[in-house]
């Protein structure tokens, strides 16, 4: 029997938004390291800051209103209640297209590309071009996650995104894209089910990430200098929440402050913003998605994957994924492999576009250029 979805509107309880204020006012701030304000992690005057916005400024009824200005559902799915949001598109013949967010991110990351990839032609585009876009909390994260549910790395992902798109909304074929958390999803998606896809898009590359692999090429021994400082730099994070997941939990669910610099240390270092993280995304857009992981409790939970990663297979299975495929390289992604590594993995790149300025967060940094991009990759394979 096919699961019945039912449709979906995010409320927060006012006592859930006053506790978060008072928690906010009692927070007790640790002393600035010497050095760089940001060289050990992030800056404490920023977060004071952003901690009084939070507390005395920001509007969470107001994004509340921005996520619910779409249409959303729940079902029941592979053991858990999947939120996702379902934006029919406004042309001839629309595209089923999934897309993932990652982590740290969520379902906010995608709320000012959806209009441009369902109604074209309000942005000038074509109505041909337009898609009927789902956009899932991924299990485990928002409005996909209650206490004491199943948790599910990028495998358990895939098969019940699979299951949402053909069994649940009856897509024949359809389209996926996606970056960080989503790209593995979109890529595991193309390896195991491309009988039921017309190709991948992504604006991240999960490769394996092994110097060790590496040819003599100049742009593979580039690739090999920055992975080696981003191994040595940059991965703490996926160490602790790969390892101690649950630890990390309780001072990111107790602590809003807490939870606030441990993402926004992510958003300054992971995008194209010349370390002033408010060039790129606002005070707004940043606690919108913090608040998110607050409001839901599902942070914990959101450092799953990780931990199914360090300690279980590699995800693509060794034959690859071997159906369309296209990449769109922001300058400013974490890791950029070049092409010749992506070659291993994907057999049919079909589209490689080195963009102009954006980094992790491309729907959020450069929604314009990656809604491009996309329209532009599956334009032949509708």
């Amino acid at each position: 029997m096919r699961p019945v979805p039912q449709a979906f509107h995010l409320h927060v309880e006012d006592s859930a938004i006053d506790d978060l204020r008072q928690r906010l006012a009692r927070t007790r701030f640790p002393d600035q390291a010497p050095g760089e304000p940001w060289a050990y992690g992030t800056q404490v005057a920023y977060i004071e800051q952003l901690v009084a916005y939070w507390r005395d400024s920001f509007d969470w009824r107001a994004q509340e209103a921005r996520l619910n200005a779409f249409r959303q559902f729940k079902v029941p799915l592979h053991g858990i209640d999947l939120h996702y949001l379902h934006v029919e598109g406004r042309g001839p013949k629309p595209l089923p297209l999934l897309l993932s967010h990652g982590w740290p991110g969520s379902v906010f990351e995608f709320l000012e590309i959806v209009p441009r990839l369902t109604d074209p032609a309000r942005f000038g585009g074509d109505p041909a071009d337009a898609f009927t876009v789902v956009v899932p909390s991924l299990p485990g994260y928002g409005l996909s996650f209650t206490p004491g549910q199943p948790r599910f790395g990028v495998e358990e992902m895939a098969d019940c995104l699979a299951d949402l798109m053909t069994k649940v909304l009856g897509y024949e074929r359809f389209a996926a894209q996606g970056g960080d958390w989503g790209a593995s999803i979109a890529s595991r998606l193309g390896a195991l089910y491309a009988h039921s896809m017309v190709g991948i898009h992504l604006n991240f590359l999960g490769v394996r990430r092994d110097p060790a692999l590496l040819g003599s090429s100049p742009e593979e021994q580039r690739y090999r200098g920055e992975l080696e400082h981003w191994l040595k730099e940059e991965t703490g994070y996926t160490a602790i929440q790969g390892t101690r997941p649950q630890t990390l939990a309780f001072a990111l669910t107790d602590s809003p402050a807490g939870l606030a610099a441990w993402i926004v240390e992510k958003f300054r270092a992971w995008s194209d913003c010349g370390g002033d993280v408010e060039s790129v995304f606002g005070k707004d857009h940043l606690l919108a998605n913090i608040g998110f992981y607050w409001f839901t409790g599902a942070i914990g939970s959101s450092f799953w994957p990780y931990y199914a990663r360090l300690h279980g297979p590699w995800p693509i299975p060794d034959s690859g994924v071997n159906l369309p495929m296209g990449y769109a390289a922001f300058p400013r992604e974490i890791v950029r492999p070049p092409r010749s590594v992506a070659e291993k993995m994907y057999t049919d790149i079909r589209r490689w576009t080195a963009m102009p300025k954006g980094g992790h967060f491309a729907a959020m940094e450069q929604p314009e250029a990656l809604a491009h991009e996309i329209v532009e990759f599956f334009r032949p394979l509708r």
